[in-house]
């Protein structure tokens, strides 16, 4: 016998586990197919952050920075557990290209579209503060900021919204692999292969989360909806020997003045990340020794003291909007691409960032309902409190 659900999600990544739970809390029967592991592509290679995107505010991007702060908030409130504020630090030398006033100002609005909270704080250090900053080279050093963001486990975050959703009754099938979906005008026949073979189901919605997969997933769907021109673009980071006392360093790469994040994690620290155009396999993505060379100056410029051990190094993928611009300067707002705008069958999520993954599954089934049945919700995922899964 067919199973029939009223929404199958593709792809196990924060975003996907995200759109499980946000069904299943609306009352709706949801199957997630991962083909892997949950969290094992680009779900467990990034930053670790749950932030705002200060340097978001560059770029005029003030609604993304207000959902991302409002965001954050939720997470603090409901996963203790796996999201903690930590200090970030932001040093200032005379070639340093983002001047005190500059600083002050955006850190003033962060605070502000954050709701002047007391995750919204920030302060200039003394000097007599300085030396305490793990080694940070205060020759030349005019002034140290001080504000906060957060900070998670990437992998367990993932797990523990998953197990959110089974406990709200969604359905999960890993490993499975997505074989092929027909879109008809009321449903939609979807075959996929696991451990015990080839199946099939019947859906309402098909959600497409595969990340840097999902144009090979949209390839898969007929009739094929529109591919979405986007670009992959890989970040590497390196996990260092030494751990960190005070906090995180936002720091400021003198090669090219982009953001190069120094933060700890556990009883070592991570350093990242880069940013170069990738056009192989998604499963073969993999740090290159120029990426590699890149952050350790970083790390020599801002802390020569520091060991340049490296205990491992991983790399993940962005999908960013395909442009001739750099990446660092291109909008990481995440899109969502329908099929039909008025009865849609399939939704693509393109893009997206860890920290707004419960704001893009709102807005993912706000869509979708216009093809679903009326359902009696079960939860308020902004309510809805995550620990970390068994």
């Amino acid at each position: 016998m067919t199973e029939v659900y009223d929404v199958v999600v593709i792809g196990g990544g924060i975003h996907g586990v995200g759109v499980a739970q946000a069904a299943a809390s609306g009352g709706y029967s949801v199957l997630l197919l991962e083909q892997h592991a949950l969290a094992a592509g680009s779900s467990s290679r990034s930053s670790k952050l749950i932030h705002g995107g200060l340097r978001y505010l560059e770029g005029h991007e003030f609604g993304l920075v207000r959902e991302s702060l409002t965001e954050r908030a939720i997470l603090l409130e409901i996963a203790p557990e796996l999201v903690q504020l930590q200090p970030f630090h932001i040093p200032v030398y005379p070639d340093t290209s983002r001047r005190p006033l500059a600083l002050r100002t955006g850190l003033t609005l962060y605070a502000v579209l954050g709701g002047l909270n007391r995750a919204s704080r920030f302060r200039k250090l003394s000097h007599k503060e300085w030396d305490a900053l793990d080694g940070l080279e205060t020759r030349n050093l005019q002034a140290v900021y001080q504000y906060f963001d957060a900070q998670t486990n990437d992998t367990e975050l993932t797990r523990a919204v998953m197990q959110s959703a089974l406990e709200l009754g969604a359905s999960l099938s890993c490993p499975a692999e997505f074989l092929s979906a027909h879109i008809g005008p009321e449903d939609c026949e979807i075959r996929y292969r696991d451990h015990r073979g080839e199946k099939s189901c019947q859906a309402l919605a098909l959600v497409n989360a595969g990340g840097p997969w999902v144009n090979a997933i949209t390839a898969r769907i007929s009739p094929m909806p529109a591919p979405v021109a986007v670009a992959l673009v890989q970040g590497t980071h390196l996990v260092l020997k030494d751990s960190l006392e005070m906090g995180c360093y936002y720091l400021e790469a003198p090669q090219d003045r982009r953001a190069i994040f120094l933060l700890p994690w556990g009883h070592q620290s991570l350093l990242g990340t880069t940013e170069s155009l990738y056009r192989g396999d998604p499963m073969e993505v993999s740090p290159l020794q120029q990426e590699i060379d890149y952050l350790l100056e970083v790390l020599q410029h801002y802390f020569p003291g520091r060991s340049q051990t490296v205990d491992d190094s991983f790399a993940g993928l962005r999908v960013l909007p395909a442009a001739n611009s750099a990446a660092f300067g291109r909008s990481r707002e995440t899109r969502l691409a329908v099929d039909n705008r008025i009865h849609p069958r399939v939704l693509a999520i393109v893009g997206g960032k860890l920290t707004g993954y419960r704001a893009t599954a709102s807005k993912a089934m706000n869509i979708l309902r216009r093809s679903l049945p009326a359902r009696k919700p079960r939860a308020d995922t902004a309510k809805l409190v995550l620990r970390p899964a068994p």
